[in-house]
């Protein structure tokens, strides 16, 4: 395993990272306690060093399962969680719990994230799922202060989402806060998160990717030769908000990239993680990871070659012209609705759009 500074940081991570999301909830199959610690322990003896959570994971416990696995390693590891939803109110399905930025939430919610990992301080405490509005907050930003002027927190970043898009929030951190953000950038979804890296490059401030494999099209699941009479995802599954327009135009869009997989001593999975962390300023990457053999094949990148320039270019050629399979989807903003609907073709409130996944 390779290690990065987040930039405008002191903190040092793994390459790869280990988003807690993928065994604290249930909408990648339920994953049980005693496999989820063997999960996370795994990760870590294979070098994984950050791990990602939230309070909003299981209500607590993502949070909870992180101290049951790793309350022995604590030097050794970053752990960054996540504030901002008021995880005692009732929720529907899918859809976000309210939110809440007051500075006296902000800490209480800081507190019981200390219990609940069973830790003195919080390596990365990140808004989760901000919009425009209380990014540019005072008096959030001040209980951060606070907070870390008391030695509860190290730093404090933005995870920008939660689906791909907010453009003015990933650039608001960047440029004028001055302080890290988690940004959804893939392969088949690019933008707007490399407008955001080139600005991280231009300001030195550190970013960090989340939904590198484009919901499961780029974990080897999917192949070029792949094909959908239905929708694969039971209503139960995160990404069943998908359209089957999407998941077809993803499939086409696999086999204009087949050049970057076929014939390499590379899995695609490893293929589309080393892609996101083809930008030096790009710290580390949060795969969804719920077996060992996932964590052994993306914790073994180190041992694969980057991507020639070469194909990045041709990518980027690609890229530019939407894989060649029509107009894009419209990117998602906090400052625009764009008329989400479902495979069947229903309306879908927007913020049915799960928190951490794309």
């Amino acid at each position: 395993m390779k290690y990065r500074q987040i930039q405008s940081t002191d903190l040092t991570v793994s390459e790869v990272g280990f988003g807690v999301w993928s065994v604290s909830m249930n909408w990648w199959g339920e994953v049980s306690e005693p496999d989820a610690i063997k999960l996370l322990q795994r990760a870590a003896d294979l070098g994984i060093t950050f791990f990602d959570t939230a309070d909003t994971y299981g209500s607590g416990y993502g949070e909870e399962i992180v101290s049951k696995a790793l309350a022995g390693r604590r030097s050794d590891i970053v752990i960054g969680t996540k504030f901002g939803y008021d995880i005692e109110a009732p929720r529907e399905g899918h859809r976000e719990r309210p939110q809440c930025w007051d500075p006296d939430f902000v800490k209480r919610a800081c507190e019981s994230s200390l219990k609940r990992l069973q830790t003195d301080y919080i390596d990365l405490y990140q808004y989760h799922n901000a919009r425009l509005d209380v990014i540019q907050r005072e008096d959030t930003l001040g209980a951060l202060e606070d907070l870390k002027a008391e030695g509860k927190i190290r730093h404090y970043a933005v995870a920008v989402g939660p689906d791909i898009g907010w453009r003015e929030e990933g650039l608001y951190t960047i440029n004028e806060r001055g302080i890290p953000a988690q940004l959804i950038y893939s392969i088949l979804e690019q933008g707007p998160a490399d407008v955001m890296i080139e600005a991280a490059e231009q300001a030195g401030v550190g970013v960090y990717a989340r939904v590198p494999h484009a919901s499961g099209m780029l974990d080897g699941k999917y192949t070029k030769d792949t094909v959908l009479d239905e929708m694969p995802f039971d209503a139960s599954d995160h990404r069943a908000y998908r359209r089957m327009h999407w998941m077809k135009q993803s499939i086409e869009k696999l086999k204009q990239i087949d050049f970057m997989i076929a014939g390499k001593p590379a899995t695609v999975g490893q293929i589309a993680i080393k892609f996101v962390l083809a930008p030096q300023i790009m710290a580390s990457c949060l795969p969804t990871m719920t077996t060992v053999e996932q964590i052994e094949e993306y914790a073994a990148i180190s041992e694969i070659d980057d991507i020639p320039q070469d194909e990045l270019d041709r990518l980027a050629s690609i890229y530019a012209d939407n894989f060649g399979v029509g107009p894009p989807d419209p990117q998602k903003s906090s400052t625009s609705d764009t008329g989400w609907v479902d495979h069947n073709g229903d309306p879908v409130d927007r913020e049915m759009v799960v928190p951490g996944a794309s």
